[in-house]
């Protein structure tokens, strides 16, 4: 299985080029088809190690392994088989919290702490008008939540206490967003942490493909323009990834239009005050999930059309995969996932 399927990516890659420069190949990618368990499409992952790995998707499902994906364990949140869960942070193989978004009273935070036998639920959003995208943890007791603007708003909240409580971060601490700005929940990386405090988002649907960053845990917010594709309301950042506290993508387009790559990819050298674009993927349409490899500058995206990787920051891209994908997470080199439609998951291995 592994000689054919290497075979395939070095046809790929000489016939799929990127319109920028190729770069030698240094690492040689695998592909491993699993099975997930489920049919529900599967739109986020949270990698904890080569050996466990959560993901969550439509139907209340998620699904579990702790054997590398040799063995998942699917399953659904009791009450909630009519939520979308997209986006899934995990600790460890007992201890997961789950984010369904969707207007209202759709908009939940569930946690597990016996890996998956039982749910609580933590939060769920008051607003009518109100639909929360992404989350993000530093550790098992901080982390952050945004949502769609309302009254111009974007709404981030924080919890210092596992979720137990969510508290609102004060408007005059976020920047004002622009009407119907808000954000993309495809791939559950539309907010990302790193280290201690640091935390970015991106945002879509409004006049500007923004990026908000914190460096003080949240407590306070500074907003930066990107020149990815904005706006109309399919228009915007999709997905972030930071390799260090400098180096970052933006990454997302015209969710509207599968065979445009125009300004759908964007990167910064300084912790995202400034961003400059890069060549597109491989793959034709928007980038809906985007994450660094062993801390770069090693780096895969997905979207609805395909999967590819560089191994020079965004300069040049070989293809990884034609198939759909929605999110990826990786361990190290030699342990990565890719979540999709259908319950479509695929272990991926980079060798030298």
């Amino acid at each position: 299985m592994r000689s054919q399927l290497l075979v395939l990516l070095v046809l790929l890659a000489a016939c799929h080029g990127s319109p920028g420069r190729t770069a030698p190949r240094t690492y040689v990618p695998y592909l491993i088809p699993q099975e997930s368990g489920t049919r529900f499409r599967l739109q986020a992952v949270s990698v904890v190690d080569d050996k466990v790995v959560w993901a969550s998707g439509a139907g209340g499902t998620y699904v579990r392994t702790t054997d590398g994906g040799n063995t998942w364990t699917a399953g659904r949140v009791n009450g909630a088989d009519s939520l979308e869960f997209r986006d899934v942070y995990a600790v460890d193989d007992k201890t997961a919290w789950l984010l369904s978004a969707g207007p209202g009273d759709r908009s939940r935070i569930y946690k597990t702490t016996d890996g998956g036998r039982h749910w609580l639920l933590q939060f769920t959003n008051q607003d009518p008008k109100g639909f929360y995208d992404c989350f993000g943890f530093w550790d098992a007791r901080r982390g952050l939540v945004v949502g769609d603007a309302v009254q111009d708003q974007l709404p981030i909240l924080t919890t210092t206490d596992g979720g137990s409580s969510w508290s609102r971060v004060p408007p005059e601490r976020v920047p004002p967003a622009s009407p119907g700005e808000g954000a993309f929940a495809a791939s559950g990386t539309c907010l990302i942490t790193i280290g201690e405090q640091d935390a970015w988002i991106g945002t879509a649907a409004g006049a500007q493909a923004r990026v908000l960053m914190t460096s003080d845990g949240g407590k306070n917010w500074t907003s930066h323009e990107t020149p990815v594709i904005d706006g109309t309301q399919t228009t915007g950042i999709a997905s972030l990834a930071f390799r260090d506290r400098r180096h970052g993508i933006a990454a997302g387009g015209d969710i509207a239009a599968p065979d445009s790559s125009r300004d759908n990819m964007a990167f910064t050298a300084d912790g995202g005050v400034s961003w400059f674009t890069s060549n597109p993927p491989t793959f034709a349409g928007p980038i809906y999930g985007a994450f660094y490899v062993a801390g770069g500058p090693l780096l895969v995206v997905v979207g609805p059309r395909g999967a590819s990787y560089s191994q020079d920051d965004g300069q040049s891209w070989l293809p990884l995969d034609m198939q759909s994908y929605w999110s990826a997470g990786f361990a190290s080199t030699r342990a990565g996932w890719l979540v999709g439609p259908e319950g479509r998951i695929t272990r991926v291995e980079f060798e030298r």
